[in-house]
């Protein structure tokens, strides 16, 4: 990668453990056509093979859902599965939303640490903004598990549970590299222009420096140009991950780096930033068939992008299923209120300045228009659903 960020020390690593459980789905994209070079990790037989360890919580208590927006699709998704899961365990279950304000979310956990709350799953606006409502929350004996964010600069988380960040950028870098063909001998110079995630995110760098892992080879070689010259993460990164500032940021590189180049690729970590990139491309006239769309990532298979993505508009985007997310949040966390030991599969990766957390890393899976199909094979959606 081109830029650290100084609150991340320590990435995920590849995993391969997860050969067996992945043979179907490995198989099924082979015959699509679509390259994937990784394993895919924790399947729901691994899952349920899990639960049989934990069984149902006979302690009880409430469990608090910390949760950063209910703007974003995924979010309101990811909080739904687990209260709905705490619940099924015969646990009180008290959601929140910080709505992307770090205040509102500190307070919504400080009312949880006065109503007596057992344990606290967190998905934090900011990774770093945290460390005080979470050491009075460790001083009165309640459990901290991140959620899909790291919480960092504080020993007062006890676990981590998401999918392996680095490796979600890794597929939308290593999707660019092969749709130009430079994996299979291409020399280009292509065009391409990088955006990053929200700067307060602790996951930003994750997704950058995975996608630069595939991406900065060429741009070393010149075989990959970005016209505009941004290239460091601070030059890159998109508030709050909103749409219509990535819209505003491609229309002004289009107008200063583009009027008579072609974009061939678009870096975008994110769905709802794509849709706003695809949008600002589609009015500066691509998406004929004389001016065909570069391609764009994205990350979430959020619905609308999927649909996109069959229209030929967004090119590919990481599916990360947070039911399998939000379920292993679940199992993570009564097994700590029944007083077991939660399953975890790294303990070095996520070292936050104060500790190496002990976490459970799940695998992304490449989507494009070849293998959507997928998504409903999983019932994720619905095929009346991506038709619509």
């Amino acid at each position: 990668m081109t830029s650290q960020s100084s609150a991340v020390t320590s990435r995920p690593r590849r995993r391969a453990g997860a050969l067996v459980a992945a043979g179907a789905l490995v198989l099924a994209c082979v015959v699509t056509g679509l390259v994937l070079k990784w394993p895919f990790g924790d399947s729901d037989s691994d899952g349920k093979a899990a639960d049989k360890n934990v069984g149902t919580s006979t302690h009880g208590g409430t469990v608090g859902l910390a949760m950063p927006t209910k703007s974003s699709e995924r979010w309101t998704t990811d909080g739904e599965a687990m209260k709905k899961q705490f619940e099924a365990k015969g646990y009180k279950v008290d959601l929140q939303y910080g709505n992307g304000d770090v205040s509102r979310q500190v307070s919504q956990i400080e009312n949880m640490i006065d109503n007596g709350h057992k344990l606290l799953v967190v998905a934090p606006i900011d990774g770093i903004a945290l460390g005080d409502v979470l050491e009075r929350a460790k001083k009165a004996g309640i459990k901290i598990i991140a959620y899909d964010r790291p919480l960092l600069n504080t020993d007062g988380v006890d676990y981590y549970v998401s999918f392996d960040n680095r490796e979600a950028g890794r597929l939308q870098g290593d999707y660019i590299v092969h749709k130009l063909g430079l994996d299979r001998g291409e020399k280009g110079p292509f065009n391409v222009e990088l955006f990053a995630g929200s700067a307060e995110d602790p996951n930003t760098p994750y997704f950058f420096d995975g996608a630069m892992d595939e991406l900065k080879p060429y741009i070393d070689k010149h075989q990959i140009v970005v016209r505009s010259g941004q290239t460091e993460l601070n030059q890159l990164t998109t508030l709050r991950w909103d749409g219509a500032a990535a819209q505003k940021r491609m229309n002004e590189l289009l107008s200063e780096s583009y009027t008579k180049a072609r974009v061939d690729a678009v870096l975008s970590p994110y769905d709802g930033m794509s849709l706003g990139i695809v949008s600002a491309l589609r009015g500066a006239g691509y998406g004929g068939e004389d001016r065909p769309y570069p391609i764009v990532t994205g990350q979430d298979a959020e619905l609308a992008s999927v649909k996109s993505i069959n229209k030929g508009e967004q090119a590919q985007t990481v599916y990360k299923d947070s039911r399998r997310l939000a379920k292993a949040a679940v199992r993570m966390g009564d097994a700590i209120m029944t007083g077991g030991k939660p399953k975890v599969n790294d303990t070095t990766s996520y070292d936050n300045h104060e500790k190496a957390v002990p976490s459970y890393l799940l695998q992304p899976v490449n989507i494009d228009k070849s293998n959507t199909r997928i998504l409903v094979a999983d019932g994720y959606y619905t095929a009346a659903e991506l038709e619509e």
